[in-house]
């Protein structure tokens, strides 16, 4: 029998519902309500890029505009309802799920090793036992107040001094936590000082975290292949996740679909049988602009396929060729992405200064999406800290050239 089909348009809407995108960005967004608003999405990423604004801010942002970084920082730091550590890259999430990771906790105690021996200074081991002891004894410390005497590296962002590694490498084995970040400096301490008790001693074996890691991915994907599934936590294995699906599809608790892409190309996924029958609304036409390090971006392959938007394009604007990466905004509108903008935030002059908007293949900036462009340029430049949008000659770019001829 052939696969239920989903199309293009109805899987655009369900996978942006799930990602909290398929709503107006309105509604309270400190306390309770930010803390359900990231069990939602799942996790935010935590990033150092700030020509705008931190990537995990711009991400509650575009989701909830009354958002303000000091509601999540009172979160993570007075209410510890959220704590930091590693999905795909370094994250915010829920506290609850805490004894979840305590199998990479385990995991990590030999990988990491291993794979930093040869890439990180010489040495780096031998400094775990020191530095619990220096945060065991004098309390919370960054990789600046570690390590006296050891020569910092000047060889870029992992260039770590042996007692940085040791921060890290205990931070990623569960024995010290991030109590908060000064600036984006993270400050460790240790985990029974940071993670409250109830969620540290929670306990579950690797069964019902494979159960737990598939399902609560699904529900938040809408729709994903096992290797999605597996991807998103970062916490079980492909193979545990195939097994996962294969176990569910069996029992019939699963169904599979083809997903239809942009272009008309289909891929299977499982999902809930429910799923089938959803019929979520048309997200609003507002624009919004989004932080690179977007949840529902993550995933390249899967952005592609859905909405056509291929995260790098290497193009001529003009000689030489220019990639558009972490830098640059996608901007979404609807259920569809319909460009990229590279605006940076001046604070000092009081602007925001946008340098170039480059509408996808096919689209099109009239002059009632630019006003609407405008607008959320002014909203966004607020957020920033910025008392006006500043338009610099050239902005408006020619089409990316499409990726899909």
């Amino acid at each position: 029998m052939a696969l239920p089909l989903i199309p293009n348009a109805v899987a655009r809407r369900i996978f942006l519902q799930r990602h909290a995108l398929g709503e107006q960005p309105s509604g309270p967004a400190q306390g309770k309500a930010l803390a359900v608003l990231i069990d939602r999405i799942g996790f935010v990423q935590v990033d150092s890029i700030n020509t705008v604004e931190r990537a995990h801010h711009m991400i509650l942002w575009s989701r909830r505009q009354t958002y303000q970084p000091q509601a999540l920082k009172r979160l993570l730091e007075r209410d510890r309802a959220l704590w930091e550590h590693w999905t795909h890259d370094a994250s915010i999430l829920p506290v609850a799920l805490y004894g979840h990771w305590k199998h990479r906790f385990n995991r990590d105690r030999t990988r990491l090793v291993e794979r930093w021996t040869g890439w990180q200074r010489k040495g780096f081991h031998e400094k775990f036992d020191e530095v619990l002891a220096r945060v065991q004894d004098h309390g919370p410390v960054t990789s600046a107040e570690v390590g006296e005497g050891e020569v910092r590296g000047k060889g870029g962002w992992w260039d770590w001094h042996p007692s940085k590694a040791a921060l890290e490498y205990l931070w990623r084995v569960g024995e010290l936590s991030v109590t908060r970040r000064d600036g984006f400096r993270k400050v460790y301490d240790l985990t029974e000082r940071v993670i409250p008790e109830a969620s540290r001693l929670s306990v579950h074996d690797q069964d019902e975290t494979v159960n737990w890691a598939s399902a609560s991915a699904l529900d938040r994907l809408g729709f994903a292949t096992s290797g999605e599934l597996a991807a998103y936590w970062g916490l079980i294995s492909p193979e545990d996740a195939k097994r996962w699906c294969r176990a569910e599809l069996a029992a019939g608790r699963l169904v599979e679909a083809e997903v239809e892409g942009h272009d008309g190309r289909r891929r299977v996924c499982v999902l809930w049988p429910a799923t089938l029958a959803e019929t979520p609304p048309d997200p609003p036409t507002r624009l919004r602009i989004l932080s690179p390090f977007d949840p529902a971006l993550r995933d390249r392959k899967r952005a592609e396929h859905l909405f056509g938007f291929r995260y790098r394009i290497e193009v001529f604007v003009p000689e030489p060729k220019r990639t558009f990466g972490y830098y640059v905004f996608p901007v979404l509108e609807g259920a569809r992405l319909i460009g990229r903008i590279d605006a940076k935030a001046f604070r000092d002059a009081g602007a925001l200064r946008v340098a170039a908007f480059w509408p996808e293949p096919g689209q099109r900036i009239g002059r009632s999406r630019q006003t609407r462009l405008e607008t959320e340029l002014s909203r966004l430049a607020r957020f920033a800290g910025c008392d006006s949008v500043e338009l610099l000659p050239g902005w408006e770019r020619a089409s990316i050239p499409n990726p899909h001829p």
